[in-house]
């Protein structure tokens, strides 16, 4: 029987991703950000933390299949996905939910563990920005280290 005095998995989970997620948000001078997990045996992922995101956009990009949207590419490409302002690009890459959150720079990298991506990480600014390749390189280490430990600690991909 569990001890009722123990956190639930889940809870202890979210608590960890929600600070991976703020010190990711702190460290590159952003606004808001997601952190999104792949569903065990799916093609899809599911968010894990969130921060600055409007809850009609939440709703919305709270299951992401893979290759839709900024989180859904960078997963299904294994490659960061970046906009200078997600506002007034016309790639196709961002999706109207993406221009809804209010950001304007923003970049979204895969989790890798090993070969394979796990999750993503994406970030927003309220000003069009370009992420420096120090920058993402950062980011993609952070998303790796974070991989491995959610890993160590039996979590699901």
């Amino acid at each position: 029987m569990n001890d009722p005095m123990e956190p639930e998995p889940n809870r202890e989970l979210a608590e960890r991703l929600e600070r991976a997620l703020l010190e990711i948000i702190d460290h590159l001078a952003a606004q808001s950000g997601t952190i999104h997990l792949k569903v065990p045996g799916q093609q899809v992922l599911r968010l894990g933390a969130s921060h600055g995101i409007p809850p009609a956009v939440r709703a919305v990009v709270e299951s992401v299949p893979w290759g839709k949207g900024m989180a859904g590419l960078a997963a299904e490409r294994a490659q960061p996905v970046d906009a200078c302002n997600i506002q007034t690009t016309t790639s196709g890459d961002v999706r109207p939910g993406a221009r809804a959150t209010g950001m304007a720079g923003a970049i979204v990298v895969p989790m890798m563990l090993d070969a394979g991506v796990v999750g993503t990480i994406g970030v927003g600014c309220t000003s069009e920005r370009v992420f420096s390749e120090a920058e993402t390189a950062w980011l993609l280490e952070r998303g790796r280290t974070l991989a491995l430990e959610l890993a160590r600690a039996h979590v699901g991909f």
